[in-house]
């Protein structure tokens, strides 16, 4: 199965996944500026087109590029994943994940979720104030809940909880030969 992985990362979380996905399954890595510069016929013989960004805002960055593209691509295994600071575990990424989608994207388009961490050294100087604002509204809430105060501990600096298992479901998928595409 011939699979091209895209991503777009700013400080780095995404990219490693990208690559430990490219890794894995001997696929192909583009970064999403490259990738929006190919024909639409660089992209006729890959039987899986799997796209990474990280997420902002409980928004995946630059999605609207890959899912405009996805809807001439029904024909191949379709895998979005996203990288964020949060846990897997943590129930609001089963609620993003839900809802990330809409319905007819879901036929089609099978979405990931890995954590990473954050590394504000490495962030663009808005996402570091956007991010620094946060952590200071949380710490500053009145009667916050446990988890608000866990997370404005955690997110105060930066941390990596990026983990290699996490690429196992989007594996599992992409190179699933028996099974629907989505499911």
């Amino acid at each position: 199965m011939k699979t091209l992985i895209i991503y777009t990362s700013q400080t780095g979380f995404t990219k490693r996944y990208a690559e430990w996905l490219a890794d894995k399954i001997s696929g192909e890595l583009i970064e999403l500026n490259d990738a929006q510069k190919k024909a639409d016929s660089f992209f006729e013989d890959y039987d899986a087109i799997c796209y990474g960004g990280w997420l902002r805002a409980a928004r995946i960055v630059k999605v609207n590029w890959f899912l405009g593209k996805a809807v001439n691509w029904k024909d191949k295994r379709l895998a979005l994943f996203c990288v964020g600071g949060s846990p897997n575990d943590n129930p609001d990424i089963d609620t993003f994940l839900r809802n990330a989608l809409t319905e007819e994207q879901k036929k089609y388009i099978k979405i990931f979720y890995c954590q990473g961490g954050f590394n504000y050294e490495k962030m663009k100087a808005p996402s570091r104030i956007a991010m620094k604002m946060f952590v200071s509204v949380l710490k500053n809430k009145k009667d916050p809940t446990e988890e608000e105060k866990i997370m404005a501990e955690k997110m105060a600096t930066s941390y990596d909880i990026s983990d290699i298992k996490y690429i196992e479901q989007i594996i599992s998928y992409l190179e699933d030969k028996d099974n629907e595409k989505v499911g």
